[in-house]
């Protein structure tokens, strides 16, 4: 007779199933069914970490823009007078300023032009 270790495959299974919590239907309580699942769910979440921080500059720009238009300028020019004038602030901040604080960012525009 061969010896088979149980509790090992039982507890690797047992540590799976835990990611499988909230599932629908079979995909909660059946092996196979769940170990897709779960796998397919982590390859997205691996693939959306990264589209997340494409997604967030994007919109960073959309504001920067928006509020480099407002006086008078475009993206591209501002962003390029800001690195020729060795400004380093990162586009997180800019946008944030051209939303929140638009006195601030007028004053950033004032000094790149």
């Amino acid at each position: 007779m061969r010896s088979v270790n149980h509790v090992a495959s039982r507890a690797r299974r047992k540590k799976m199933m835990k990611h499988a919590k909230g599932y629908f239907g079979r995909r909660k309580n059946v092996w196979t069914v769940s170990k897709n699942a779960i796998e397919k769910g982590w390859s997205y979440a691996y693939r959306d970490r990264k589209a997340k921080k494409r997604e967030f500059r994007a919109l960073w720009i959309q504001r920067i823009n928006a509020g480099a238009r407002e006086h008078g300028m475009s993206y591209s020019a501002f962003m390029g007078k800001l690195n020729a004038k060795g400004i380093e602030i990162n586009r997180k901040a800019l946008a944030d300023l051209a939303m929140n604080e638009p006195k601030a960012f007028k004053a950033v525009v004032d000094a790149v032009k």
